[in-house]
């Protein structure tokens, strides 16, 4: 239960309050919420068998993954129940939402991660990332699993300074939703130290 306490403490500093919803009841996220301004991708390499990044510029555009249909679900066969979903709430609003659950792995996975463009900048992205991990230690599973694009920079530096390490990409996964994409899957591991 130390899990649970830490992450009840962490879930009100300032003011922020993480919730489990009920299914079927978290907030509809707007096109807009899902969208970000896109100035850099992250160019791999492979180094002593080791995957790293380079952060390259590249003409701005937006991205959209309303565009891409419905977030949240699990890859076929990927997760093993139907997931949680946990909103932050901020002053009485809904701030963001990060969507849980059994990777087939044996890891908890974060199947979906949203901040409102209103509330951006100000710790709701670290705050349920954060609490992805005390769910994952909570349910004694064995770390926490996610996948990002190359073009998400802001996402991936965020995984990183929590912890996470980039293990995988898929250079193909996204080529048919967008043919002659450049987008890059990138999956990216949370363990508990050692």
């Amino acid at each position: 239960m130390v899990a649970k306490d830490e992450n009840r403490a962490r879930a009100h500093v300032g003011g922020l309050h993480i919730a489990e919803s009920p299914p079927g009841q978290a907030p509809a996220w707007s096109a807009h919420d899902r969208s970000f301004a896109v100035e850099s991708e992250l160019v791999l390499r492979l180094a002593d068998g080791r995957l790293g990044y380079e952060v390259a510029r590249v003409a701005p555009y937006v991205k959209t993954y309303a565009d891409e249909g419905p977030q949240g679900a699990s890859e076929a066969g990927e997760g093993e129940d139907d997931g949680h979903s946990f909103v932050a709430w901020l002053g009485g609003e809904p701030a963001g939402e990060v969507r849980l659950s059994r990777h087939w792995n044996g890891c908890a996975s974060i199947d979906d991660l949203v901040v409102g463009q209103a509330f951006r900048r100000r710790g709701v992205a670290r705050a349920l990332v954060e609490h992805a991990i005390a769910w994952s230690r909570a349910q004694q599973l064995a770390g926490v699993v996610l996948e990002t694009q190359s073009n998400n920079v802001a996402a991936c530096t965020l995984y990183a300074a929590c912890g996470f390490t980039l293990e995988g990409f898929d250079a193909g996964l996204y080529r048919a939703l967008q043919p002659g994409t450049r987008e890059v899957a990138l999956f990216w591991y949370w363990r508990e130290p050692r």
